[in-house]
């Protein structure tokens, strides 16, 4: 049974294209601007976060790639509140960015 879950789950997996490098992002000029200038809306998204979210996207964002244990030590908080807060955050970010990203209008044309 195991064996066939395992190849139902191949089938219908698909792998994600490779991120992009910095130093292939450093062969496009434009591609490394708008590299640049989505990491910079999304931190200052995240910045405006309210209450201890801003603290615990920035440490899930982190290039220290910290484990729960590690982001639950460094914040002050226990292993096991980090999940639901978790939710709470990126449920608030997906808010504030679904209300400054304008929705296409009928047909996938622009307001």
């Amino acid at each position: 049974a195991e064996a066939r879950l395992a190849r139902r789950r191949t089938r219908r997996e698909v792998p994600y294209a490779a991120a992009p490098t910095r130093a292939a992002a450093a062969g496009e000029p434009e591609d490394a601007l708008l590299h640049g200038e989505a990491n910079r809306a999304l931190r200052s998204a995240v910045a405006r976060l309210p209450g201890r979210c801003p603290q615990l996207m920035g440490a899930l964002l982190s290039p220290r790639d910290l484990t729960y244990r590690e982001i639950a030590g460094e914040l002050g908080i226990s292993q096991g509140s980090l999940g639901p807060v978790r939710s709470r955050c990126l449920g608030c970010l997906r808010r504030m960015l679904a209300a400054e990203v304008e929705a296409p209008g009928p047909r996938g044309r622009e307001r």
